[in-house]
């Protein structure tokens, strides 16, 4: 059976605003050191999933840059464009279609495009495992992360020690609960029990199963999307997406479908993964200097403690900073204590009702 990965590519990665704009969100940027976040995505499946399968999906305003980003390995017509933003849930099953057109019935990986991920090979191991239970099992596969320390920022999967299925060296247990974003007393309780991991957002499924699980849980959404198939491949295709797309829901898979559906299992990993979603998450990537700071750029620190301090050019003073993000560029300047990076997307949000558009 055919493996194909679906990269999601369309976020706007507000929380690492001003370098993450709209035009030039995260994913298309050389964030960790190597290359760009997509194109590392990109390296890392196709040892598996070879390029010609892998299918990417943006939205019309980050098409020209990932044009211009991505590696030449991808064909053209595996770049689908989504008129306008519609969630996780649409994004999936467009790309479910597009793959059963292509060849009917096949594995299909889902990926975001901004994930930090160390540990490549063992990634991989986790991989083929999930593929593998896929087929075999026909379940809808998830990959947990386990937990490093107790993270408020990320989701929870409760899973079920007892009731596994194996996979060569690795195994997939039942999901019980996906749980939402917890306070810090929770977020150790979860970590502390052994039966949750992190929500990494990465799946693993047959393009039937999923689509039977849509047609299921999001019914409206499914046979809308049903309606762009016979012209998937065709001149019509993008005239297609641009009537129907604007009206589905906006709903994400997690939400629509993983929380309701019952045959969804977990394989826990260990390979360095972080999906690198604010400033202060860089901490993950880099090692911090002798005096905690993580600095990329023309900087010089006086009695500087525990910050990250980002050039994109001009040279960053910081005298007496303790536990503080400053992050330059061309045209705009960030300055927060590190535990309200969260919060970043709020300026995004506030220059987005001053009309401040240049900006984002």
């Amino acid at each position: 059976m055919d493996t194909y990965g679906v990269i999601m590519a369309g976020g706007g990665g507000t929380r690492f605003w001003p370098l993450s704009r709209i035009s030039t969100p995260k994913q298309f940027l050389n964030i960790t050191g190597d290359d760009s976040m997509i194109n590392d995505t990109i390296k890392r499946i196709k040892d598996i999933i070879p390029p010609e399968k892998i299918l990417i999906v943006t939205n019309k305003a980050q098409e020209k840059m990932l044009n211009q980003v991505v590696i030449d390995d991808i064909p053209g017509e595996n770049v689908i464009v989504e008129p306008v933003g519609r969630n996780t849930a649409a994004c999936i099953a467009y790309a479910a279609f597009v793959i059963k057109k292509r060849c009917g019935d096949a594995v299909m990986g889902v990926f975001p495009s901004d994930h930090y991920i160390k540990n490549v090979a063992e990634f991989q191991n986790v991989l083929r495992a999930a593929c593998t239970i896929a087929v075999k099992d026909e379940k809808m596969v998830t990959m947990g992360i386990t937990p490093t320390f107790p993270s408020t920022g990320y989701g929870y999967i409760k899973f079920d020690r007892e009731k596994s299925l194996p996979a060569g060296e690795k195994s997939a247990f039942e999901v019980q609960e996906f749980v939402e974003k917890p306070d810090v007393p929770k977020a150790r309780s979860y970590m502390d029990s052994g039966n949750y991991l992190w929500n990494s957002g990465m799946f693993v499924w047959k393009t039937s199963v999923i689509l039977s699980n849509f047609e299921r849980f999001l019914p409206r959404l499914y046979h809308k999307i049903a309606e762009i198939e016979p012209y998937i491949g065709t001149e019509k295709e993008r005239e297609m997406i641009e009537k129907i797309y604007p009206a589905l829901q906006d709903i994400s898979i997690d939400y629509g479908i993983m929380e309701r559906a019952e045959d969804v299992v977990v394989i826990p990993g260990d390979f360095g993964w972080n999906d690198l979603g604010s400033w202060d998450s860089l901490g993950s990537v880099f090692p911090p200097d002798e005096n905690g700071n993580i600095a990329r750029g023309d900087y010089v620190d006086i009695e500087t403690r525990n910050s990250i301090i980002y050039s994109n050019g001009r040279l960053v003073a910081a005298v007496g900073l303790e536990d503080m993000i400053v992050v330059e560029t061309s045209d705009a300047l960030l300055v927060c204590p590190k535990k309200k990076a969260q919060d970043v997307k709020k300026v995004v949000e506030k220059l987005k009702k001053m009309g401040r558009e240049e900006l984002l």
